[in-house]
This record gives structure tokens, C-alpha cells and sequence, in this order.
């Protein structure tokens, strides 16, 4: 890898039941590049993993379910910085095991949101597309997030820049 411009491959989940997003609040680790935001579950992948693999282990180390009925969604590649980040999206709506409750898991606070009271909470503006098309049932998607700091300065959907704002 290229330390000037780092890669990095990483899973992120929404785990679905009624209507609602499992959502992790981001508030435990102090230099974390989604500190105070809510996101899915997921991180970055070890060595010789797939995106399959990759999102099973994070999902059962940050919630303590294993998933059984998931789909890869999309990748949505994030450029921030130097840093390039593919980001394998899946959502999933089967699994066994004891879900750990609350502020129990490491990373932050796990919550059940409504769908439609997602995108009110601090998160990142580009998420607010991808959720868009998960809720859209899109097929798989490839979405480009071009940030400037926080603020998102680029969207490109497929090939084909979208108006942002």
C-alpha cells in the first residue's frame, strides 16, 4: 500500500427488523473518524478476507449475532483526504445469538431507529444517499463520496455525478 495515498476495504451493515435500522452510535473511541456520528456495524477487513467474511466477523464482534440472510448491497467508495476507503455495504435481516444490549458494545451505543428518523440523526451526508437507495430497493450500486472535511463536495452514482444540496 501507499502510505501517501492509503486504501482501506471496509463492511458496513444495516441489520433490519420492523422497520427500523440498527444503528451504532459512535462515541467510545477517541481519534475515530466517525466520532459522535451513527452508522451501521462494520469495520475494516483482515487478511484474506471477503466482504462476506469481513461483515459476518464485524457484525458478531460489534452486536454478538451471527448473520444467517444478508445482501451485498453496493460499495461506496469514500475519498477524504488522502484516504481512499471501499466500503462494502450490505443490509441484513436474519440472525442468531443474543443481540448485546445498549452502550455493551465497544464501539459505541447500539439502537434501534426508526428508517425514517435516520437521516435526523448526526450522520455522515453521504450516507443519507445510500440509505436512499437501500430504501429504494436499488440493485447493487457503486457510489463515489468525495468529502472536504465534513462536507461532502462530490456524489457520483453509477458513473453519473448527482446534484448535491
Amino acid at each position: 500500500m501507499d502510505s501517501k495515498f492509503p486504501m482501506l476495504n471496509t463492511s458496513l451493515c444495516y441489520l433490519e427488523k420492523d422497520d427500523a435500522y440498527l444503528m451504532l452510535h459512535r462515541i467510545k473511541k477517541e481519534h475515530d473518524m466517525n466520532k459522535d456520528k451513527w452508522i451501521g456495524v462494520g469495520g475494516k477487513f483482515e487478511p484474506f478476507e471477503s466482504p462476506e467474511d469481513c461483515v459476518i466477523r464485524e457484525v458478531r464482534e460489534e452486536t454478538g449475532v451471527t448473520l444467517t440472510h444478508y445482501r451485498y448491497r453496493g460499495i461506496v467508495t469514500f475519498l477524504l483526504g488522502d484516504l481512499t476507503e471501499y466500503m462494502h455495504l450490505f443490509t441484513a435481516d436474519g440472525w442468531t445469538g443474543q443481540m448485546i444490549e445498549g452502550d455493551a458494545c465497544r464501539e459505541g451505543v447500539l439502537e434501534w431507529v426508526p428508517k425514517a428518523e435516520v437521516t435526523k440523526l448526526p450522520i455522515w451526508e453521504g450516507d443519507k444517499i445510500f440509505l436512499r437507495l437501500l430504501d429504494e430497493e436499488r440493485p447493487f450500486f457503486s457510489l463515489k463520496l468525495r468529502y472536504e472535511g465534513d462536507t461532502l463536495a462530490e456524489a457520483v452514482l453509477n458513473g453519473k455525478a448527482l446534484e448535491l444540496g
